[in-house]
Formats: C-alpha cells, sequence, structure tokens
C-alpha cells in the first residue's frame, strides 16, 4: 500500500480526477447518450479526414474488432456515423461521421474546453504556461 504522501499516487489522482471532470463536462447536455468510448471514435474518425475500415478504426483505438463493431452499431443507431461500401475491397466496410456526429463531436470538445478554461482561470499565465511544459514533459514517450 501506498502512504498518501507518496508522490506518485497524488499524481496520479489528481489527473485521474482531473480527467473526470472532462468527461462528465463534454458529455453536458448529453447525459449518457454519449460514451466516453463513442467520443474516442468520434475523435478518431474526425482526425483520420477519410472514413475508415472498421479494422483500422479497432487498431487505431488499440481494439479488437468486435468491440469496434458494437461501439459503431450504437453510433450508427444514432445517426452519428454511417457506413459505407469500400470501393476497393466489396468485403469490406468504410465508416465515417454523420453531419450530426461533427456537430456532436463540436459540442463535446467546446464543453471539454470550456470547463478547462474554468479550471485554468484558477492560475496565472506564469503557473499555466509552467503546468504546459510539465505535462509535455511527462507525455514524452521513452524508447
Amino acid at each position: 500500500m501506498h502512504a498518501p504522501d507518496d508522490p506518485a499516487e497524488q499524481i496520479a489522482a489528481l489527473l485521474d480526477g482531473i480527467v473526470r471532470q472532462q468527461r462528465r463536462a463534454s458529455r453536458e447536455g448529453f447525459g449518457e447518450s454519449v460514451t466516453h468510448g463513442q467520443f474516442r471514435v468520434l475523435r478518431t474518425l474526425d482526425k483520420a479526414d477519410e472514413p475508415l475500415r472498421l479494422s483500422e478504426l479497432a487498431a487505431r483505438l488499440g481494439i479488437v474488432p468486435r468491440s469496434a463493431t458494437s461501439v459503431v452499431d450504437d453510433l450508427e443507431a444514432a445517426g452519428l456515423v454511417a457506413r459505407q461500401p469500400d470501393p476497393h475491397d466489396r468485403r469490406a466496410t468504410l465508416v465515417d461521421l454523420t453531419p450530426d456526429g461533427r456537430q456532436i463531436l463540436t459540442t463535446l470538445r467546446q464543453n471539454r474546453r470550456d470547463i478547462m478554461v474554468s479550471q485554468l482561470a484558477r492560475l496565472s499565465a506564469a503557473e499555466q504556461k509552467t503546468l504546459i511544459h510539465l505535462l509535455q514533459r511527462l507525455a514524452e514517450d521513452r524508447e
């Protein structure tokens, strides 16, 4: 068991709390209709700039294709993504955002940004710069 003054435990708990606040805030106004997993799918499709095969979507998300299929099924039923045949491989299906999916993604991102702006308002500009610098250092890939 870790001591309460263990810096690693304190930082992990604080970051977990901030992430939970971000997730709750991004879904504000949508209730439980958009889960974190669905948000990840919408965001991944948006970043792709082109429709993705289900297998590629699953790989980018780091999940098994069956899980991606389940999430896409739910998003398609909600009208947020659409499936279409892959013109290069008739056995494959492509997934892309619908206009409603893009709109919800924009709103989710704005909600998330708004809560972060609110949180950061408690810090001075210098403290915000320091926080960014420290988080960038922690986020650096180490090989």
